[in-house]
């Protein structure tokens, strides 16, 4: 997830900051049906803290819970944050000790799972007061995103695989190859659980895509290039590319922004 547009050679090799994705078979997936292609209306637009290297996205009872990364690695600026989305006021948050990247965040069971991106470390908060309540460590290559299913944690690691762990034993229970009509998707990064599908930012690209958790088949995709050309901030040097996404089931509303994007966009999908 790094450095976009001063580093253009490298991010190929790189993901959410992410330097170690596999290499993955594109061969053709016939058997698989075309996604459709979603739309969405844009509902509002709020202010986004252009500082927040945005990894992780949830809504959560009115508020935005946000987690960062870290890729100019100084001490101390990964975090987990809670986030007035109206206003973009930080309400609170928590700092990852040292030059840790923190990647994707969720909530279950009252406990927010945090990944970090290559310390193959993980840190589980109580809600809401952000009291560390321990660490554990994973065996995946990198950490990119985490959602869940209501009992089940989902996990990306920026290859086409997406994962299924036991929220207290922290083991994989199962995994999925996504794949469309052309071959396996890589580069699945944040991610959100709504209404029974998985959705997946695809680093360096403007597009989430709507996945089947049971076939791994991608069922629709979503392009936001559209946001690019109505807020030309958005193509500023400073802004990275898009990433983070946050269901509010209460109003089915979606939340999308940027690694330090100045604007968080509230919209409906049709």
């Amino acid at each position: 997830m790094k450095f976009l547009q001063f580093f253009t050679v490298s991010i190929i090799l790189t993901s959410c900051g992410n330097n170690s994705v596999q290499n993955e078979d594109q061969s053709k997936a016939p058997s698989v049906p075309p996604p459709a292609q979603l739309s969405y209306s844009l509902l509002k637009v709020y202010p986004h803290d252009t500082s927040a290297y945005t990894q992780g996205l949830q809504y959560i009872d009115g508020f935005l819970y946000e987690g960062t990364g870290n890729p100019e690695k100084i001490p101390d600026r990964s975090k987990l944050r809670k986030v007035d989305y109206v206003t973009g006021k930080i309400l609170k948050e928590v700092f990852i000790p040292g030059t840790v990247f923190g990647e994707g965040i969720t909530m279950l069971n009252n406990k927010i799972y945090q990944l970090t991106w290559t310390e193959k470390k993980g840190l589980i908060y109580q809600f809401p007061d952000f009291k560390l309540i321990r660490e554990f460590n994973f065996d995946l290559a990198e950490g990119w995103g985490i959602t869940n299913n209501g009992k089940e944690l989902i996990v990306s690691d920026g290859s086409s695989n997406i994962y299924f762990w036991d929220p207290e034993t922290l083991k994989e229970t199962k995994r999925i190859s996504v794949q469309d009509n052309n071959g396996l998707r890589n580069m699945l990064n944040e991610l959100e659980f709504i209404n029974g599908s998985i959705y997946a930012n695809v680093y360096q690209t403007d597009e989430i895509l709507k996945i089947d958790p049971a076939t791994g088949n991608v069922t629709g995709t979503i392009n936001f290039s559209d946001l690019r050309k109505n807020f030309p901030e958005l193509n500023d040097q400073h802004c990275d590319v898009l990433n983070g996404i946050a269901w509010d089931s209460s109003s089915n509303k979606l939340f999308v922004t940027g690694k330090y994007w100045p604007k968080l966009f509230e919209i409906k999908l049709n």
